[in-house]
Formats: C-alpha cells, sequence, structure tokens
C-alpha cells in the first residue's frame, strides 16, 4: 500500500483512528459504487418465449434439500426449510429465487443472514458478501407454505396434500430456480403427524424416523428432476409394491380405502414398463409408481417417478379400460419424454407432449381399440385449425394472462404426434425407431431443444430434413402428408374451437 506524504502520526492511537476513518470513506466509497452500477430489486427471467418471467439468470442449482411440517391440516401453512446448493455462473451481489405463496421468515446465503425482499413473484436477496463466478452459493430460505391458493403448487385432497407444479407452479410451493431447463438432484424431508404417510420422487434414504406424535419420512432421487417434476404426497396412504422389468422397484400411493379396488389397475404396470422398454430401451430413473389422489382435478401428471392421477379415472364407469389404460401409457412415456429428456424452454413442450401422445396412440392401436391411422387422420383433418387457434407445434402462442394452462393445446398433444407420423411416413419406421431410441439415450438427464430432435432425425436418417420438418412444426398451415395426399385439414368448428373430442381430458 502507498502511503500519503505528510507528517507521521504523534501516537499509535492516533493512527488506528486515522486508519479507520480512512476504511470507513474507501467503503462508503465501495458501497455507493455498487449501488450505482446495480439495478434496483426486481422480478428476472431467463427470457421463456411463453414465461418470460419465470427462471433466474445467473447461477445453476446442483441441488435442492427441501423440509415440510405438515400438522394435519391441509388448508394450514406448512412450516418450510428450503436449502439451495447453487454454483453461480456470474459474480452475484445479488440473486432472485422464484417463490410466492408463503411467509418468509430468513435466508442465509453461505453461512450468512442476507437481506430479502419480495418483488411480484420473486424472492430478491441480498447476499452479506457477494458470490464470485465459479463459486458455490449455498442459500437457506426459512419460510412457509400455504396450501390455498390458486394456480397450481399444492393440490388439496380428501385426506391430505399433492402437487401440480406444471407449468410455473413449483415457486407456489418451495423457493426454487422455476424452469425446467435448470434440472437438479432433491431431498425430500418430511413431518407428519402419526398415522400420516408422505412419499415424494425418488428412495427412501433410510426408514421413517418416529419422534412422538411426529414421523419424519426422507426421500431423494437418484437423477435431475425439474422443478415442475416435484411430487410430495401426504394422507393416509397405502403404498402397494411390486417389481417391474429387470427388477425396477415400483410402489404406488392410494388412498387406504381404495387399495384393493385399485389393484387391477396398479398391476398394469409392469407390462406397460416392459412395452415402452421394447421401443425405447431401459426405463431411465430408480423407481416409478402412480400416485392416485382422491380429489377432482380434471387432469393426469407425468411427475417424476410417481405420475399424479385423479381417482375417478378409475372409478368412473364412463372411461372405457382401453382408454384409461392409453393414459396410463402416456404418463409412463412422460418418464422418457419430458422428464428424463426435458424441454430447454416451453415453447419445446411438444418433444414431451407429442411423443407421449404418439405411445399413447400406438397402444391404443395394437390393443385393437383405435386404430392410429384413425387417429392422425382426425387430428389432420383439424391441425389447421388448431395452428390458427393455438399456433404451430413447436411455437405455441403464450398463454393468456392468469391461464398457465393455456399452452397445453390440442395442437402440441395430436398435433405433435401428426408431426412425429410425418416423420415416420418419411424416413420409414425403422430409422424412425432408431431416431426414438437415440434420442431418449443421448439427452438422458438433460435438456433439449426442437433443432436438436431436427439435427439427430437428419443424422439419423442420412439425410437433411431440415426443409421438410420446418412447416410441420413452425407453418401455419399443415404440409401434405407423405402417403395419403388425399387428407384435407379443415378449419376448426366455431362451436368447439377445434378442441379435442369430449372424451379426451386434459392432462400432462
Amino acid at each position: 500500500m502507498i502511503r500519503s506524504a505528510g507528517r507521521p502520526p504523534r501516537s499509535g492511537r492516533r493512527s488506528g483512528r486515522a486508519r479507520v476513518r480512512r476504511t470507513a470513506v474507501a467503503v462508503t466509497a465501495l458501497a455507493a459504487l455498487v449501488a450505482a452500477t446495480t439495478p434496483p430489486p426486481g422480478a428476472l427471467g431467463i427470457g421463456d418465449e411463453l414465461f418470460p418471467h419465470l427462471g433466474n439468470p445467473g447461477y445453476d442449482v446442483l441441488a435442492y434439500d427441501i423440509a415440510l411440517a405438515y400438522t394435519g391440516d391441509n388448508r394450514a401453512p406448512l412450516e418450510a426449510v428450503t436449502r439451495i446448493s447453487a454454483r453461480a455462473t456470474a459474480p452475484l451481489r445479488r440473486l432472485n429465487l422464484d417463490f410466492t405463496r408463503g411467509t418468509v421468515r430468513s435466508v442465509g446465503v453461505n453461512g450468512r443472514p442476507a437481506r430479502f425482499r419480495t418483488v411480484g413473484e420473486d424472492l430478491v436477496i441480498t447476499p452479506a458478501v457477494a458470490v464470485p463466478e465459479g463459486a458455490p452459493a449455498r442459500i437457506t430460505v426459512r419460510h412457509t407454505s400455504d396450501p390455498v391458493g390458486e394456480g397450481g403448487g399444492w393440490l388439496r385432497t380428501k385426506d391430505g396434500l399433492a402437487m401440480a407444479n406444471q407449468a410455473d407452479a413449483a415457486h407456489r410451493v418451495f423457493p426454487c430456480n422455476d424452469h425446467p431447463s435448470d434440472k437438479a438432484m432433491f431431498t425430500f424431508r418430511v413431518t407428519t403427524p402419526r398415522g400420516i404417510t408422505a412419499v415424494t420422487n425418488g428412495l427412501p434414504a433410510g426408514p421413517p424416523h418416529t419422534r412422538g406424535p411426529r414421523t419424519t419420512w426422507t426421500y431423494r432421487t437418484h437423477h435431475p428432476m425439474a422443478t415442475e417434476l416435484a411430487q410430495v404426497s401426504i394422507g393416509r396412504s397405502a403404498v402397494p409394491r411390486r417389481t417391474g422389468p429387470g427388477g425396477l422397484p415400483l410402489r404406488d400411493v392410494v388412498p387406504a380405502a381404495d387399495r384393493k379396488a385399485l389393484e387391477a389397475w396398479l398391476a398394469k404396470t409392469p407390462e406397460q414398463m416392459a412395452w415402452l422398454e421394447r421401443r425405447l430401451g431401459p426405463y431411465p430413473f430408480e423407481t416409478y409408481g402412480l400416485l392416485v389422489a382422491d380429489a377432482r382435478t380434471g387432469f393426469e401428471l407425468e411427475t417424476q417417478t410417481l405420475s399424479l392421477f385423479e381417482r375417478g379415472l378409475f372409478t368412473d364407469p364412463r372411461y372405457p379400460e382401453w382408454y384409461v389404460d392409453s393414459i396410463m401409457i402416456h404418463e409412463l412415456a412422460h418418464q422418457w419424454f419430458g422428464n428424463s429428456v426435458s424441454p430447454a424452454r416451453w415453447s419445446d413442450l411438444w418433444l414431451n407432449e407429442g411423443h407421449a401422445t404418439w405411445y399413447e396412440a400406438l397402444y391404443a392401436d395394437e390393443a385393437g381399440a383405435r386404430r392410429l391411422v384413425d387417429r392422425m387422420r382426425e387430428a389432420y383433418r383439424k391441425s389447421d385449425g388448431w395452428r390458427a387457434e393455438g399456433g404451430p407445434p413447436a411455437a405455441p402462442a403464450r398463454p393468456e394472462e392468469g391461464r398457465r394452462h393455456g399452452i397445453f393445446r390440442p395442437g402440441v398433444y395430436d398435433g405433435g404426434a401428426l408431426v412425429l407420423y410425418a416423420l415416420r411416413q418419411r424416413v420409414g419406421p425403422e430409422a424412425f425407431e432408431d431416431l426414438q431410441r437415440l434420442w431418449v439415450l443421448r439427452h438422458r438427464d438433460g435438456v433439449a431443444r426442437t433443432a436438436d430432435f431436427v439435427d439427430l432425425a437428419c443424422a439419423v436418417a442420412g439425410a437433411d430434413l431440415r426443409d421438410f420438418l420446418r412447416p410441420w412444426l413452425l407453418g401455419e398451415r399443415t404440409p401434405p402428408m407423405p402417403g395419403h395426399p388425399d387428407w384435407r385439414s379443415d378449419p376448426p368448428p366455431v362451436a368447439d374451437g377445434g378442441r379435442s373430442p369430449t372424451l379426451r381430458r386434459k392432462y400432462g
């Protein structure tokens, strides 16, 4: 350090005071400089075309450790602690988490208390010490998690709670980087009153621990997971177990009173999994099962390793067996498409839903319930209407404000499956099946975009398919179907806006 010129101080004590004054001035100046260069706290996002304020820049989450304490009242807020292990991808003087519908009690970063405030649906955190690029950021948030409210997140069941976080609702349960492009490992620690069972994604990390009237259940995922796929079931549940292909442990979570009545449906999973493995290769996770919720949802959801199903799907006689089977296949296929291989942006949703719908339709065709070609012909007839209403499969229109489920339109389900049918018609069944298996193998545990799928299709087919696939994925009008020159697409009837037949439910 260079000293200033001048007379030396007359005592060491005075020298110390002078240094303190100079240090204080320097710190004040530095603080003013930081304040001048740091933008004011605000909601951020990673620029997703459909959910522009979802996700946050500047860090990569590696793991979540979420502790939840359930009182037994599914309308009462849960006390919670969310610990996040992240790595800074840029210098962080401030960082945002997505979080709403809870009270934040305290925040710490790297073991030191941090300032925080809420802006919109963001929790804006100012660490005591800035986090350098490449350094770890260990964030601890003590908060509540409120199960009452609209917009997804906690789903109240007859005897407890479950989660329905798709597409942008995980941050209504716990603080997170709520975008599928930032996958992470998860640990859940759920404390319940005696007699209440908790099951989450992944496998148990040891036996439940009971202390007095409370039991703590701990689970860990063995593969990274997107926040929208998190699942916590709390209730008076039975957990029947069985074995899947290759000895895979299977477990279902059902209302205890319905265990026997649902067994015939639950027993279908091993055969359904074997059917998909013959087409796609090994199941990509550590376990699987059905979570049957006694609640009115109107949808099913592919939460990772534990798919959510409405109880009424299995008990309502209006749904024929082949239809329920095909929906079970749809959610199971999502474990490969959407869960193991997650969308890099929500506009890539067709990669999830188009593929899951494809295997749903193929299963129904092979069961003799509904011919694949008939379903694709019907989809083709409605396709132009779907594109006009909600955009082409790979460029869906942004959902209306307050209607986040607006992205789950027929155009990304049957419209996405129609793209796959056209591709199979173009390259042949053998190349198409090779593409499917290679896609889920190459991008396992990762994220991918539509452009990645197009590139791989070209490589597998040994031909440039970009000019063929572009109008199928992005065009305002549906291109001619290879092998079916007589197929025509009509505008949708005004009465139903081109939506699917009444029998079809909206599901994940």
